[in-house]
């Protein structure tokens, strides 16, 4: 079961763990600036349940057929209101999002799509729509410790105002992104994540 942190920017570190489960896989993580994210995905990698926490707002949400539900308000149930989108997908600070847009694509190499999703921003934890365009460019092949370790480059362009990116996966953790570090790991990514085992 992997563990370990991720560094945002600006002083920020996301420490985490994620484990396959018995029909989908599990990620937990706490940032320093006290936002937390627990994200469970079912077999197809879809966002099954989000719970995510920031000062004093929450939103908790998921993915129900063609579009995503979530409900947005105080920690104390304050405010709290329900939104949807057709969309497939929630994207955010957090690389849990990556790891799971990624596997629900499911590209192949030199594969490409354009993916519309709710992104989650900021400390009232606001939601905006962006469309965003991912392209698995290559995967590549390293020898490890315990084996062969496999990595998978990406391409992820906003379609909105034109910024690119490159996202490096190695199983079910981000090795490196755009704002994103993987400083510390404990234990192996799981290199056949739930969406492959067929």
């Amino acid at each position: 079961m992997p563990a370990g942190e991720y560094q945002l920017g600006e002083g920020l570190v996301e420490r985490f763990s994620c484990a396959p489960g018995p029909v989908g896989w599990r990620y937990v993580g706490t940032a320093s600036d006290g936002v937390r994210v627990d994200l469970t995905v079912d077999a197809r990698w879809r966002q099954a349940r989000l719970d995510l926490r920031a000062g004093s707002w929450s939103l908790r949400g998921g993915v129900a057929g063609r579009e995503l539900l979530w409900v947005r308000g105080g920690i104390d149930g304050t405010d709290a209101a329900e939104h949807s989108a057709t969309a497939p997908a929630f994207t955010g600070r957090s690389p849990v999002f990556l790891v799971t847009i990624a596997r629900m694509l499911a590209l192949k190499p030199g594969g490409s799509t354009t993916v519309a999703l709710v992104e989650i921003a900021g400390d009232v934890l606001a939601t905006r729509g962006v469309r965003q365009r991912w392209t698995l460019q290559d995967i590549t092949e390293h020898a490890a410790d315990l084996g062969v370790l496999r990595t998978e480059r990406y391409e992820v362009a906003d379609l909105d105002t034109g910024e690119t990116g490159e996202i490096h996966l190695a199983g079910d953790v981000v090795v490196a992104a755009p704002g994103v570090e993987l400083s510390a790991l404990d234990g192996p990514p799981n290199q056949r994540p739930t969406s492959e085992r067929r």
